[in-house]
């Protein structure tokens, strides 16, 4: 059956470009989900493992949130409870069609909301556009739409969930036997390498300052990085972080937008730079060596 799928998407490459947008929108609106409810998931379970170790009983409040997963509830306004219809969820045309209004009480909707699907949607596109109909392309998405997932993430809770760079890091491991993106040697240690890197400037920042200048989850990212892209493509990865991040707080600093003292989440620059080494890695590297003597 897969081999037919393959077939139709080679002879009528639309349908496949297409079905890959469709596809990737629909999923951005998931991981519109996975950001929200995630984080309240993993600190429900934090809280609930502390009554329990305390032996003490858990605040009402607490158990209604018991029931929260990635499936339920149904998707509903945050601000009065109405449940969305299906016609309310197709992605980024529903909040074009409400006007960007709940359709219930007319409370605004976060731009948020679109802005992950069509960013999810393009760059599922750029992923099938780059590797074509090929299994590359299958694992390439998972790669996307997990790291999309995790900047969201991050960007509003400064956390990067063990949930999912845990098993990113692994997919990485075993596409690695089938040399995907890399070979096994490579990848095993860009895994090793990508980790130590950053738990050393850790280390080091702390010593030299008496402050943490990151977090684990930025190791076991790099680490899952490097188990994908293989090892020879972590100087990029790094390089590509360090001045995106660099130009990104910068900037927020002159508009305003964070204070001096304030944290950056690192996670979301490892996230592009990554991505973009997966995709293009091979070409930035070719271009680099070719302007050395």
């Amino acid at each position: 059956m897969f081999e037919n799928f393959v077939i139709v998407f080679e002879s009528t490459p639309w349908l496949f470009y297409s079905s890959v947008l469709f596809f990737g929108l629909c999923v951005g609106s998931f991981l519109n989900v996975v950001a929200y409810r995630l984080p309240l998931m993993m600190e429900r379970d934090w809280k609930q493992e502390c009554y329990e170790f305390l032996e003490l009983d858990a605040p009402e409040v607490e158990q209604r949130l018991s029931s929260i997963n990635l499936a339920t509830p149904a998707s509903a306004c945050p601000n009065c409870g109405h449940n969305l219809h299906f016609w309310e969820n197709i992605p980024v045309l529903s909040y074009l069609f409400l006007g960007a209004k709940c359709s219930s009480c007319k409370t605004n909707i976060s731009i948020q909301y679109p802005v992950v699907e069509l960013l999810t949607g393009l760059a599922s596109l750029t992923v099938a556009y780059t590797f074509g109909v090929t299994l590359q392309t299958m694992a390439a998405l998972f790669f996307t739409w997990i790291l999309i997932a995790l900047t969201l993430i991050d960007l509003k809770k400064q956390l990067l969930p063990d949930n999912m760079t845990l098993p990113l890091l692994w997919l990485g491991l075993f596409f690695s036997f089938f040399d995907l993106f890399t070979d096994l040697k490579s990848s095993v240690i860009g895994a090793m390498a990508g980790y130590l890197i950053l738990w050393s400037v850790y280390h080091l920042f702390k010593l030299l300052t008496k402050k943490e200048g990151m977090g684990f989850g930025d190791f076991k990212l790099l680490a899952a990085l490097g188990a994908w892209a293989g090892f020879s493509y972590l100087p990029q990865i790094i390089l590509i972080s360090s001045v995106v991040g660099t130009v990104a707080g910068v900037t927020m600093l002159v508009i305003g937008k964070t204070k001096q003292q304030q944290p950056i989440p690192f996670g979301p620059y490892l996230a592009v730079a990554g991505w973009i080494a997966l995709l293009w890695g091979k070409t930035i590297n070719t271009a680099y060596l070719a302007f050395l003597p």
